[in-house]
């Protein structure tokens, strides 16, 4: 039986973290909410709801999974397979099923939740979002012969290869830094195509200009750093 748990990056989605949490399946060992310092109730609301919720004071996508990560790293039951969805409702979270799949049939590594224009709601991804995906998806396949059509932040990864990746981004870079260390270390990977919606409140890294520019930069300094290296 394969042991799942569930990583959620959260700051400041207090109004959409018990339906994340609801929605999960039942057949995930542990949900695992990491408050990125919330000035809501974001913490409170997921640990009613229950999750086991961490702190992490650093604000930062990437800041959030490795305290996550390091939480699971050291725990005592063993986990053989890392869920990693967004805290605003805009995945859904009842798909999983099908994101673990490949990896408990097919012994997939790594795969990821294409998030496919047929099955997403209109607006849901912002025009730098798509423009972002469309570069850092060719450039891999231009430099990598990659076939990622997508950096969804809904995949599923074996444990023992997520803590081989040996993570580093703290920011913006986070999933783009994930795909590229999974090419470098041959790892079998495969995209399942989800549905997508709106998310609740505002987002912040696509909903803003500084975010938008951010995680831009951020994108093409690892996919450069991996080009040249």
């Amino acid at each position: 039986m394969n042991r799942i748990r569930v990583i959620i990056p959260a700051f400041n989605e207090a109004d959409a973290i018990v339906l994340v949490i609801r929605d999960i399946p039942d057949f995930v060992e542990e949900i695992i909410v990491v408050d990125n310092n919330s000035s809501d109730k974001t913490a409170e609301n997921a640990k009613n709801a229950g999750a086991t919720v961490l702190h992490e004071q650093n604000k930062g996508y990437g800041f959030a999974c490795l305290k996550g990560i390091d939480y699971i790293r050291n725990h005592s039951k063993k986990t053989d397979i890392i869920v990693f969805l967004d805290g605003d409702y805009s995945d859904f979270p009842e798909e999983m099923k099908k994101i673990v799949a490949p990896i408990i049939d097919e012994n997939f590594d790594f795969v990821i939740g294409a998030r496919v224009n047929s099955k997403r709601e209109s607006g849901a991804m912002t025009f730098p979002q798509i423009f972002g995906n469309w570069l850092a998806t060719n450039l891999m396949r231009l430099f990598f012969n990659a076939k990622f059509t997508d950096l969804g932040p809904f995949r599923a990864i074996k444990f023992e290869k997520l803590l081989a990746l040996n993570m580093q981004d703290k920011t913006y870079g986070w999933t783009v830094e994930m795909q590229l260390k999974a090419l470098k270390q041959n790892l079998s990977y495969t995209e399942v195509e989800v549905k997508y919606r709106n998310r609740i409140g505002t987002s912040k890294v696509s909903g803003t200009l500084k975010g938008a520019v951010m995680a831009g930069i951020k994108i093409l300094f690892w996919i450069f750093k991996y080009t040249f290296k």
